[in-house]
């Protein structure tokens, strides 16, 4: 089976792919199918600026089958240096989780959800078998010890299931990070970090008004949700990242000159 080949956009060395909702959806579908392993990644604001400063962290992006864009802030950040890229071309997990669960059980593919406090999968797993209800679904909580017999654990638990989609929610960098560890002893075919999704999706944590999501302003209503947590990745991150973009611009038109 061929896999369909999406365009490359590079941004401060990183890459990710101008693709759709319902592009992803069909790739991770068909990967799921293939006997072999993918992983599909994701970039936002925070994942470049830990792309910057952590090697490996970027190898892992650089790496992946398949790298979609989940930050208004990542797609303006390219634009600001010629790429094209519409509003389509983001997307972000809670509003397709659903469709994604409906195109598994479609095709028969299995899904392990790995992620969120002890309850937060088995609500997930409630949610998501409710409008699809012959999804073949198991689950964990994420809160377990990311080495030794817990993990192993943890490990056997999925590789008795053998899930054709792994979805690992661990919040960045600590997903990427647990994924390159364990990849090779994870009897699964398509691993796929997406953070907070389940606690946006189970409504765990408040993710704000629809209106303020759709424009790319839900780092704002979590700001003022959570400022002492969060006040340092959005308000100094975005900074930082900003920053960054204009100075690699910059560098990049004097070079031409």
């Amino acid at each position: 089976m061929t896999m369909t080949q999406f365009t490359e956009v590079k941004l401060l060395a990183t890459r990710f792919h101008k693709v759709t909702v319902r592009e992803l959806i069909n790739y991770i579908a068909q990967a799921a199918k293939l006997d072999k392993k993918t992983v599909v990644s994701n970039v936002n604001v925070r994942a470049i600026n830990f792309a910057c400063e952590l090697p490996w962290y970027r190898d892992f992006l650089n790496d992946s089958d398949l790298v979609f864009c989940d930050g208004f802030g990542v797609l303006l950040g390219a634009k600001l240096q010629g790429c094209s890229l519409e509003s389509s071309h983001r997307m972000t997990c809670p509003d397709y989780i659903e469709d994604l669960a409906l195109a598994c059980q479609k095709q028969d593919v299995s899904l392990f959800i790995l992620a969120g406090k002890p309850g937060v999968a088995d609500k997930a797993i409630a949610k998501l078998t409710a409008i699809a209800p012959n999804l073949r679904v198991q689950g964990h909580h994420g809160y377990f010890d990311k080495s030794g017999a817990e993990n192993d654990a943890v490990i056997d638990k999925i590789n008795n299931f053998k899930p054709g989609v792994l979805y690992v929610g661990f919040g960045m960098p600590l997903q990427e990070r647990w994924i390159t560890d364990n990849m090779e002893k994870i009897e699964a075919r398509v691993f796929l970090p997406l953070g907070a999704c389940l606690d946006f999706y189970t409504d765990t944590v408040y993710r704000g008004p629809r209106w303020m999501t759709d424009y790319g302003l839900e780092w704002l209503s979590r700001l003022v949700t959570e400022p002492g947590r969060l006040w340092e990745r959005y308000l100094v991150g975005n900074l930082l990242f900003f920053y960054r973009v204009l100075t690699d611009y910059s560098r990049k038109l004097i070079n031409k000159s």
